[in-house]
Formats: C-alpha cells, sequence, structure tokens
C-alpha cells in the first residue's frame, strides 16, 4: 500500500512539482492550498507524513503546525523559505518533526522523509481527534470554535492556542515551560507570570465556575491540564458561524 504524504503549500507550482517527484517514488500525494484545508485535508486522508509552508495566507504554517499537532503525530516535515535559527526553533517547539530550508534538492527531501517515515513506522500513530463536545463545551480544534452551552465564546489568539494545545494533551499534566513554549515562543519559557494570567482569562470564558474550575485544573508546581471527558470525536460539518 503507498505511503500518503500531504502537501499544504499555497504556491501552486512547487506544489505540483513536489506531487510529480513524490509520486514519481510510489507516494500517493495530497495537496493543499492552504493551512484551514490543509487540515481538512489531513483527517479525510489520514495521510503518513506532512510537509508544511509557514508563509501562507489567513491560517500561516505555525498555527497551522500547531492544529495539526494538537490532533494527531502524524511526521510533520516544515519546508520553508524562512531560514534565520528563530524560525527553525519555532517550528520544532511547535512540534515540526524535521525542518528543511528552501531551495533545498529533492534528493535531500527525499531522504529527510524516508527517515521521518522509518522512525514513525516503529509506533502506531494517535487518531485523529478534531472536536471536543461534552454537551456543555464545544471546541473545534481544526476551525478554532468555540462554544459554550450553544453560545459562541469569544477568545483571543492567545487564548486561543492555548486552550487548543490543553485540549490536545487531555488528561496529561502540561508542565508550564512547555506551555510557554508552544504558545508564546522558546523565549517566553519563564514568562510564568503571562501563563497564570491567560488561565485566568480562558477560566472566565469556559468554565462553570471560574473559582472551581472543572475543566483547566492547576497542578500546584507542575503546570496544567484540561480535564474534560476523554473522549473526542471527528465532525466536520460547516459552522454556523
Amino acid at each position: 500500500m503507498h505511503k500518503k504524504i500531504l502537501v499544504i503549500d499555497d504556491d501552486p507550482g512547487l506544489s505540483q512539482l513536489l506531487r510529480i517527484s513524490l509520486e514519481r517514488e510510489g507516494f500517493q500525494v495530497f495537496n493543499a492550498g492552504g493551512g484551514q484545508e490543509g487540515l481538512r485535508m489531513a483527517y479525510e486522508h489520514q495521510p503518513d507524513l506532512i510537509i508544511l509552508d509557514i508563509m501562507m495566507p489567513e491560517m500561516d504554517g505555525w498555527a497551522t503546525c500547531q492544529r495539526l499537532r494538537s490532533v494527531s503525530d502524524t511526521p510533520i516535515l516544515i519546508l520553508s523559505a524562512r531560514e534565520e535559527q528563530d524560525a527553525v526553533v519555532r517550528g520544532l517547539s511547535l512540534g515540526a518533526d524535521d525542518y528543511v530550508i528552501k531551495p533545498c534538492s529533492f534528493e535531500e527531501l527525499r531522504a529527510r522523509i524516508y527517515a521521518l517515515l522509518r522512525r514513525t513506522q516503529r509506533h502506531a500513530p494517535k487518531a485523529w481527534k478534531m472536536v471536543y463536545d461534552d454537551g456543555y463545551l464545544y471546541i473545534d480544534l481544526a476551525n478554532g470554535i468555540v462554544k459554550r452551552e450553544g453560545e459562541l465564546v469569544s477568545l483571543t489568539p492567545t487564548e486561543s492556542r492555548l486552550l487548543i494545545y490543553l485540549v490536545g494533551q487531555m488528561g496529561r499534566v502540561v508542565p508550564r515551560e512547555e506551555l510557554l513554549q508552544q504558545v508564546w515562543g522558546p523565549e517566553y519559557e519563564r514568562a510564568v507570570g503571562y501563563l497564570s494570567v491567560y488561565i485566568r482569562y480562558l477560566r472566565r470564558k469556559i468554565e462553570p465556575d471560574p473559582s472551581n474550575p472543572r475543566y483547566i485544573r492547576t497542578h500546584w508546581r507542575r503546570g496544567y491540564s484540561f480535564e474534560g471527558k476523554s473522549e473526542v470525536r471527528p465532525d466536520w460539518s460547516e459552522s454556523d458561524e
């Protein structure tokens, strides 16, 4: 059975070139022109590997990478013209498995792809999870939509990234340093004050009783966890919002 690769890039010329080259290698290739389309195609096709660009309109590669990583552990290879060290560090800290700078030879890209596939063959990837819904709280991880008792909850981009990451790690105590790195970036690793403030903001918006949190739990000197029900179901129906 052919391995499946999803290419998420808004450059149609490069996407087509990658498709032709990868199909010659025996891969089944799918192309998405942006982050939102890429998330939908990732769920629909369940790829074995994702090649992701960074500089895309609407939903950039940073946000796409974080949302992909929150719903699956499928390997992600960032292919970007951003060559500065900060960009590489950010991509890897958001959950990408490798970072390749454009332009690169197809031989190098092919070698990186095979290395990632060999590494991931040792364990089965977790199932794709897209929507959390317990009747009170609804969170669409792909589209960043949050509802409480059916009413749309307005979140800032930072609040949305923080909540999505916690839900993607549901039941696990996420260290404060990890949350700061993933949501704000590596340079904020010690900015614990930022995190506590935004946790408080989130609780006010999603908790039935913010003073006695049911969802976002504090673990003293360790971090935070999202403690919703364990089932997160796939749901790609169009939003009414």
